[in-house]
């Protein structure tokens, strides 16, 4: 119940009027703390150093750190079942970056179109490793909650 609270509040926060233009850094920073605050008690291997690290282009490869990655990918619409979602993530950029930083998402989106083909999700999240490392590596301001 409190995470489909949650989910509700960050949706309709996206969703205000206005914001098809993009949101501000602080917006989108807060959005991001808020799916942080849902996927991190989940894996509590994952400390908030290790996620600061995430945050800042290091990217662990263990499946703690992966599932951790792979639920704030899915709480992006990017990820779904070890599935990039190419389409819905080139949605969600328009509602949950400044515009300042969409082209290059859009660009890197589209580099990072197969990065989860041929993985399989299960037991340790790979896809959501590969496709976060696959953004970092094609766009120059890596932003991740």
């Amino acid at each position: 119940m409190k995470l489909d609270l949650l989910l509700i509040i960050v949706a309709v926060g996206i969703s205000l009027p206005g914001s098809e233009a993009g949101v501000t850094e602080e917006q989108m920073w807060s959005a991001g703390k808020l799916m942080r605050d849902v996927c991190l008690p989940k894996y509590p291997k994952v400390t908030v150093e290790v996620a600061d690290g995430i945050r800042n282009g290091q990217i662990p490869n263990n499946k703690d750190s992966n599932c951790y990655i792979n639920c704030v990918l899915e709480m992006m619409q990017a990820i779904k079942k070890g599935k990039f979602q190419v389409e819905s993530s080139l949605k969600q950029l328009d509602v949950l970056l400044p515009d300042s930083y969409k082209p290059e998402y859009r660009q890197g989106i589209n580099n990072c179109k197969d990065a989860t083909v041929g993985l399989k999700n299960a037991p340790n999240c790979d896809p959501a490793h590969a496709l976060l490392s696959c953004l970092k590596s094609n766009i120059k301001v890596f932003v991740f909650p």
